[in-house]
């Protein structure tokens, strides 16, 4: 496995990071386990949840939220493990049916990180992010309350995920203002068919040293080599069948390439990812360990100038960055 730092941290992580999403929804807790396991063993060092994963994501749900992290918290309580894991979950979802169980005011966050590590059986999360964007909230009062956890020992870094390039800017020039590290990383959507960040949530990340995770590196396995599988008899849901439909003679170009150069579809996909510097790491989130498995090669895998254009060809950015792509 390969490391980087993330960020401008010190920090040394794994190119590759577990996602844990479908844990307690899709994947049962000993599989779970199996996968974890599996990372493990493998190098991965950054495990990343969210206070609501596991279920519907819902608090009107009877269950669901929160059993992620109760799964890692179990798996964490045996053999000594917690050291050798960057620890990574999230905040903003709701967790609740209050008014105030949600969001990112100082109240939540503080009742949140506190209900995420009674779950996850530790007394410290590495890498605390921000689920989403509240712009309802003051950025002194969301570093405020981030600096008093980090005061505590109960988080090491802030990260953001889901941000707009100019919400980063934002959080970091307030940061600065208190003297705070501020963000050091930043998840979001990022692979061969969703480059819109490429306008200005990279460009701003390049700038203040703050590394990006991609989620969703395979496109929610439309560029896993789908086409093929359907072949084969594998089912999709109505709504990669719609986005299939749609993108079919890029699918079926893609494919293509990824057969002429000898490599899975899948590997290509994520080590496309990973050749872009600002990239920290690009999140396998697998429903089973051979799927894990299946994304381990995706670091060491180097594609060629020649490569990079024709997938450049086939699924075209938003011609750069902001504002050259759209005015002179």
């Amino acid at each position: 496995m390969d490391y980087t730092h993330l960020g401008r941290t010190g920090l040394k992580v794994s190119r590759v990071a577990l996602g844990t999403m479908n844990f307690g929804e899709l994947t049962d807790e000993a599989t779970s386990f199996a996968i974890m396991d599996e990372a493990l063993d493998a190098g991965i060092n950054v495990f990343d949840s969210a206070d609501v994963y596991g279920g519907a994501q819902s608090p009107d749900m009877e269950k669901g939220f929160g059993i992620s992290e109760e799964i890692i918290g179990r798996w964490l309580a045996h053999g000594g493990r917690r050291d050798r894991i960057v620890l990574a979950t999230k905040v903003y979802q709701p967790m609740g049916t209050g008014a105030n169980d949600r969001h990112l005011s100082a109240y939540h966050i503080r009742r949140a990180c506190e209900a995420s590590l009674r779950r996850l059986k530790t007394n410290h999360i590495d890498l605390y992010q921000m689920h989403h964007i509240d712009r309802a909230t003051p950025w002194d009062e969301i570093w405020q309350a981030m600096e008093q956890l980090i005061h505590e020992g109960k988080i090491t870094y802030v990260g953001s995920s889901n941000f707009a390039g100019w919400d980063i800017a934002t959080a970091q020039c307030s940061a600065a203002s208190r003297n705070l590290l501020g963000l050091v990383s930043e998840q979001s959507l990022y692979n061969l068919t969703q480059r819109t960040i490429e306008l200005e949530v990279i460009p701003a990340l390049r700038h203040f040293g703050v590394g990006l995770i991609a989620w969703s590196p395979i496109g929610m396995g439309l560029l896993g080599g789908v086409l093929r599988k359907i072949e084969n008899g594998r089912r999709a849901s109505p709504l990669l069948q719609q986005r299939i439909n749609c993108l079919r003679p890029q699918l079926q170009a893609y494919e293509a390439l990824c057969d002429e150069i000898g490599e899975a579809p899948a590997d290509v996909a994520l080590a496309w990812v990973l050749h872009n510097p600002v990239v920290t790491a690009a999140i396998s989130g697998p429903r089973t360990a051979e799927q894990l498995r299946q994304n381990l090669k995706a670091p060491s895998l180097t594609l060629s100038n020649d490569v990079l254009a024709r997938l450049d060809d086939i699924w075209p950015g938003p011609g750069g960055e902001a504002p050259q792509a759209y005015a002179w």
